[in-house]
């Protein structure tokens, strides 16, 4: 199924999320992950179009950015959005982690803890560097707030077959996770069981 992406908004308090008449109840997931992990490079392969902003400076995201995904494309789009991707601000770097901190209590944590339409949150990790204590952090308070979650492993292209298992193997243990799914935006590794797990998401 080909979608056509649209950004909706970006928000920066609770108060901002989109609303059930923009979003019609359609499933929502979250990308989470550290500052330079590839986040926005990721979801810009997922939808094929330049719709989320990269920047080589960590942190650059302050907010959370929505986007809606229509079935078909062009005049045959469905006019719903069947998903909403939520592009979250990134953590950990360590220039930007106190501000960046300071905002996880004001909006971060009540749209990963209360947002109802939120069906899944994609948590990213790179493969190129040691597991992170954030990470570990995150995922598990994804797992005290019983949310749904996937790891998946960026950047998996800059590996040779041998350290991305070793890689692999070191964040699922450090992490605590039975699985991780590698994947790279400049190769397409990945994308297709990406996609798989967020149209699961809209059936």
């Amino acid at each position: 199924m080909r979608f056509t992406p649209q950004f909706l908004l970006s928000a920066t308090d609770a108060a901002h999320f989109p609303t059930a008449n923009v979003t019609h109840q359609a499933p929502e997931v979250a990308f989470l992950g550290r500052s330079n992990v590839g986040k926005s490079s990721l979801i810009n392969a997922l939808l094929g179009s330049k719709q989320a902003h990269v920047s080589s400076t960590p942190g650059r995201t302050r907010a959370i950015n929505f986007f809606a995904l229509h079935e078909g494309t062009g005049p045959q789009k469905k006019q719903l959005p069947s998903l909403i991707l939520a592009d979250l601000p990134g953590y950990g770097y360590a220039r930007i982690s106190k501000s960046i901190s300071a905002e996880w209590p004001k909006f971060i944590e009540p749209y990963l803890a209360e947002r109802d339409t939120l069906a899944l949150c994609i948590c990213l990790v790179d493969t190129n560097i040691p597991p992170q204590e954030s990470d570990t952090q995150l995922i598990h308070y994804l797992r005290h707030i019983q949310r749904q979650f996937l790891v998946v492993g960026t950047k998996a292209d800059r590996l040779s077959n041998n350290a991305l298992n070793k890689s692999i193997a070191l964040l699922k243990r450090d992490h605590e996770i039975s699985d991780l799914l590698p994947c790279s935006a400049k190769t397409g590794t990945g994308i297709k069981t990406l996609w798989s797990h967020l149209q699961a998401t809209i059936e």
